[in-house]
């Protein structure tokens, strides 16, 4: 009360919470919650496998708990979801073992290798490739022969062409004859009939996987030529110039295994080594199979 009898009343309202309380503040909360556990729910079924769900499904399933007791037994009452023998963390995700029966084993029979399928061992794909190998070869020979018999001027060189097998491969030799030479006298020089040969012959066998060695031979006889030339250097020159008339036909150069020139040293005629016959060029297919020889007892 003021001095001149003035009485002043203060009255306080009280306003529980503010405008409307903070009620909604812990229900907005427990709804971010909710939310984010759903998202993360969502997101763990997407990253897990069929397998791992599989397995969380078992471990909350009574039923497809393993039997084997470990402590006192009963329902989770100190019962092992692993096999047992195993150890496993605790802090491990669940996992499914399924145990599949190893299949039947039967003895291999000789009809398995004939199969298309089968297995063969070395020595029998070795022999496989050496059959097939020697059939082209006689099929080059037979298409060599061929041509000549077909071609007016390369039918008089036909006896001047001697195909046979080697164990290094198929050798195709062609001959000097008497006066039927292939090359001029003491050089490198091929006539047009020796080189026609040798495009008919690079024709036929530049299908073929093969590589090729060439060799020169010279008969006995010495000649007079330029000092510190002689019958290696001539057979070794020929060889050459049969390398070149074979890549000229169209050959690739990487077919060629090594070009030799051995002058009078393998004569074709060892009876009489100064035989014109004894002049020659080889061209030798070289076998790529070659089949284990058998061991001696």
């Amino acid at each position: 009360m003021s001095a001149g009898g003035e009485i002043i009343v203060k009255k306080v309202i009280n306003v529980s919470g503010g405008h409307h309380g903070g009620a909604w503040k812990v229900a907005y909360a427990d709804f971010v919650t909710a939310m984010m556990a759903f998202f993360l729910l969502l997101w763990l079924l997407n990253v897990t496998t069929d397998e791992q769900k599989n397995g969380i499904a078992d471990y909350f399933a009574p039923k497809s708990v393993s039997r084997s007791n470990s402590g006192a037994g009963g329902l989770l009452g100190g019962i092992s979801m692993a096999t047992e023998g195993a150890r496993v963390s605790q802090n491990s995700p669940p996992t499914v073992v399924v145990e599949l029966s190893p299949p039947k084993q039967r003895k291999p029979t000789d009809e398995d290798s004939k199969e298309p399928g089968g297995e063969l061992d070395e020595d029998d794909l070795l022999k496989q490739m050496a059959e097939h190998e020697q059939k082209q070869f006689e099929e080059a020979e037979q298409q060599i022969r061929q041509a000549i018999q077909e071609s007016p001027e390369l039918a008089a060189m036909a006896n001047q062409l001697i195909i046979d097998n080697t164990p290094e491969g198929l050798r195709i030799q062609l001959v000097d004859q008497e006066r039927q030479s292939m090359f001029s006298s003491g050089s490198a020089n091929m006539d047009d009939g020796a080189a026609a040969l040798m495009q008919r012959i690079a024709k036929v066998v530049e299908s073929m996987p093969n590589r090729i060695s060439i060799t020169g031979h010279t008969d006995s006889l010495p000649f007079r030529s330029r000092v510190g030339y002689g019958n290696w250097e001539l057979s070794a020159d020929r060889a050459n110039a049969s390398r070149r008339a074979l890549l000229d036909s169209g050959l690739d150069p990487q077919r060629i295994a090594y070009v030799t020139g051995k002058a009078d040293t393998e004569p074709l005629i060892p009876e009489d080594p100064a035989l014109p016959s004894n002049r020659r060029i080889s061209i030798v297919l070289l076998r790529e199979a070659q089949p284990t020889p058998p061991s001696g007892g």
